[in-house]
């Protein structure tokens, strides 16, 4: 309480303190050489009296001067609320009141950066979004079009126009599906159906599905070894198994033609396996590395479009992972290939 006082109410004490003593001293003054009838006692008293008047008038007008002034800064200040400044907080105490709106406006300060920076990603996201649709769609317009003047008449052209309207079609579903999952996966409307399953068995089933894939451009897809006994994880087999396809068809699409993607499961903990998805392809540069997760992000702009794909592949696997409360990894170097890995947990 003494040093709340003491740290509170300095301004006021030490001006009261300063009426009092050139109060006592003109009255001392006053009353011994004028009318030589004031005793001590009545001195004392009169010091007192007007040490206590003072303080609490100084101290009422000061924080009331303080109060209005602050109050009108914030009144003046739009990004400022009135309502987040109280008059029991505003003292004579500067350096507290400093300290005070200092923490405030670095509070401010915080939330208007996160509020540019989102505003930003909401920007660069429509526009990715905006970019990538009108690709495809413009195609498929052109296609039609070209049917509608004339075109389907002749049927090999027919056939074929409307055999890319619907590989352009595909693509806009494709886009469309991985935006929706994308969604829910970001407001928590897709939940996790947490099961028992044995990974090594949904790795070859992956291997299968895309072994055409991998043979058109001569590329092996092997495990590291043969696996005795099968490895046991839990995890939302389906979404383990989107994310698996995806790390594969990328290590298919940006591997080198007659190179190999291995597939390995280890131990990560006593509590963990990590998978490795692994390819000797051209690599990555180091600077891409950091953002190679982020919604449409390309690392090629040009290859990667003719490959095909939405660009949300990894921010998906990303966030199946984390929705597992797992971990993803990348390694990459250039010229000499990329492995993704991710853990998941034993099931004991």
């Amino acid at each position: 309480m003494t040093m709340k006082i003491k740290k509170t109410y300095t301004y006021a004490l030490w001006s009261a303190l300063y009426v009092t003593l050139v109060s006592a001293i003109f009255a001392v003054f006053y009353y011994v050489f004028l009318f030589d009838s004031l005793g001590v006692f009545t001195v004392v008293i009169f010091a007192i009296s007007i040490f206590i008047i003072s303080f609490f008038v100084i101290q009422f007008r000061a924080e009331r001067f303080i109060y209005q002034r602050i109050k009108k800064l914030y009144e003046d200040i739009s990004i400022l609320d009135i309502n987040d400044i109280k008059k029991k907080k505003v003292t004579t105490d500067v350096e507290a009141l400093t300290k005070t709106v200092k923490e405030y406006v670095e509070g401010k300060s915080e939330e208007i950066t996160n509020l540019m920076q989102r505003d930003s990603f909401r920007r660069d996201f429509l526009g990715n979004v905006a970019h990538e649709l009108k690709t495809p769609l413009f195609t498929v317009q052109g296609y039609i079009l070209t049917l509608i003047e004339g075109a389907a008449e002749d049927k090999k052209i027919r056939t074929k126009y409307l055999e890319r309207a619907s590989k352009g079609v595909e693509r806009l579903t494709s886009i469309i599906k991985d935006l929706d999952m994308i969604a829910k996966l970001e407001t928590d409307g897709m939940k996790m159906n947490i099961e028992t399953f044995n990974i090594l068995e949904v790795i070859q089933n992956v291997f299968d599905l895309f072994e055409m894939k991998a043979k058109k451009r001569n590329i092996i897809l092997k495990f590291d070894k043969i696996y005795e006994f099968p490895l046991f994880v839990k995890g939302d087999i389906e979404r383990i198994e989107q994310v698996l396809i995806n790390l594969i068809v990328n290590s298919i699409k940006y591997g080198k033609v007659g190179g190999i993607t291995t597939v390995r499961v280890e131990n990560y903990n006593s509590s963990k396996f990590i998978i490795r998805v692994s390819d000797n392809g051209e690599g990555i540069k180091q600077e891409h590395l950091s953002r190679l997760f982020e919604r449409f992000y390309r690392v090629d702009q040009s290859r990667s479009r003719e490959q095909g794909g939405s660009g949300l592949g990894l921010s998906i696997v990303k966030h199946i992972i984390e929705a597992h409360n797992e971990t993803i990894l990348l390694k990459s170097k250039f010229g000499e290939g990329t492995e993704f890995s991710f853990t998941l947990e034993k099931a004991m």
